[in-house]
């Protein structure tokens, strides 16, 4: 809510924004038995001057960049592999430099996945079989994910888009 963000302002968090033209593939429950069978459909985005310029910066001060919401983190998760491939100046293990631009996506984020920008993550609870719940597990980890899960049904949080979120931290 606005009142939330400002909360956050006053408390010297920054804020910057992403845009990612979600389809309905991204909600759509998983039908295949394997992961390597999942397959999101394309999906535009953007990444202003401004954001590229902030996460950067959060990134060389080594502060956390946190992201509301799976689109964020799938939409710089791909900006990072971008900015990654195109760089041939950068070892593996230099932080990345996102760079501002807009494109096509359509990154999968399962466990195993390794994480290039995001620190945390603040979400919704997605539905079971969904790739958002997999993108979830991949961050935090599967045991800690469901313990969660465990816990929200227990007290009867609601889930999907306009349900209860969770603010996670990622598990190593």
């Amino acid at each position: 809510t606005p009142e939330i963000l400002e909360a956050l302002n006053q408390r010297g968090v920054q804020t910057a924004y992403v845009t990612l033209h979600v389809g309905l593939g991204t909600f759509q429950p998983v039908r295949v038995d394997r992961v390597e069978d999942i397959h999101l459909h394309r999906e535009r985005y953007t990444l202003p001057p401004e954001t590229a310029a902030a996460i950067n910066n959060a990134i060389r001060e080594n502060r956390r960049v946190i992201a509301v919401g799976t689109t964020t983190v799938r939409t710089l998760e791909h900006c990072a592999a971008v900015a990654a491939a195109e760089s041939t100046a950068q070892a593996p293990s230099d932080p990345v430099q996102l760079t501002p631009h807009s494109g096509e996506t359509h990154i999968f984020i399962s466990p195993g996945y390794k994480f290039r920008v995001i620190q945390g993550l603040l979400t919704n609870f997605h539905l079971p079989q969904s790739t958002l719940l997999m993108l979830v597990s991949a961050f935090a980890g599967r045991e800690h994910t469901l313990a969660a899960y465990r816990h929200a049904v227990r007290e009867r949080y609601r889930f999907f888009s306009y349900g209860d979120c969770m603010f996670i931290e990622q598990w190593p």
